[in-house]
């Protein structure tokens, strides 16, 4: 099993953290109730609530889901994808949601031209992904620890900018890109409860070459600098959520 869902399946037994996704999902929910439209057959893309689909119905006829964790797929009666490498059917839906997984693709490019092939003319493209200013006190923690350590790793996936996310999805067959950023905001206690949260959003490290262990002495350098960057025993994280929506074209 990849990484990727290996990381949902020890979300979704320990207790998923839900309060971005269902932040992003709210949001998708909103816009798609301005298009005053009752949609035919929608793809849920990324679905760690198993309530979800039942309050799609309310714009959708029929709803379809698909996870990249085996876990969060069963529970909501879903099937597992990888967004990259999967068969869509041909025009089935004219809407398709992705909450939160797009950005941990390996091919994102690949990923949204599958999505667009799936998709009928006309249908609704909408969802939300991690963006590349998520997480700058953590980025600049594991920074310490590297330089405590002697040794360079990735610490944290690559994630897309705002601005390059309307060209990607215009290359994938969409029309009238929307993007928008949503910068929130919360404060931890400590390094070891960010990284708590992370695990329990399944947004930890799954490159292939990340580190497989920070010695003592590199983590406790990085809690010192988390710690030292807040005031008053808590240091403010920062989450981008890119929001975006296009057609798919005639």
């Amino acid at each position: 099993m990849e990484l990727r869902a290996v990381r949902r399946d020890r979300a979704a037994r320990t207790g998923v953290e839900l309060f971005l996704y269902e932040r992003a999902f709210e949001d998708c929910l909103e816009r798609i109730a301005l298009q005053q439209r009752r949609f035919d057959r929608a793809l849920l893309i990324g679905c760690p609530a198993a309530t979800w689909p039942e309050r799609l119905k309310a714009i959708a006829a029929a709803v379809d889901v698909r996870d990249p964790g085996p876990i969060f797929a069963r529970k909501a009666r879903g099937t597992c994808i990888r967004e990259d490498a999967w068969h869509p059917a041909e025009a089935a839906y004219d809407l398709v949601i992705s909450i939160g997984t797009l950005d941990t693709v390996n091919d994102l490019r690949l990923a949204l031209r599958l999505i667009r092939y799936t998709m009928k003319g006309n249908g609704l493209f909408i969802g939300a992904l991690s963006g590349g200013d998520t997480l700058p006190q953590l980025r600049s923690a594991m920074r310490a620890a590297d330089m405590c350590s002697g040794m360079a790793a990735p610490h944290v996936h690559p994630r897309i900018d705002a601005a390059a996310l309307s060209p990607l999805l215009v290359d994938a067959g969409f029309a009238d890109p929307v993007v928008d950023v949503d910068r929130v905001t919360v404060s931890y206690p400590s390094l070891l409860r960010l990284v708590g949260d992370l695990r329990r959003m399944a947004a930890t490290n799954i490159l292939s070459k990340r580190p497989r262990f920070i010695g003592r002495d590199a983590f406790d350098a990085a809690a010192e600098l988390f710690v030292a960057a807040g005031d008053s025993g808590r240091t403010p994280e920062m989450f981008e959520i890119l929001h975006f929506a296009a057609w798919a074209s005639e």
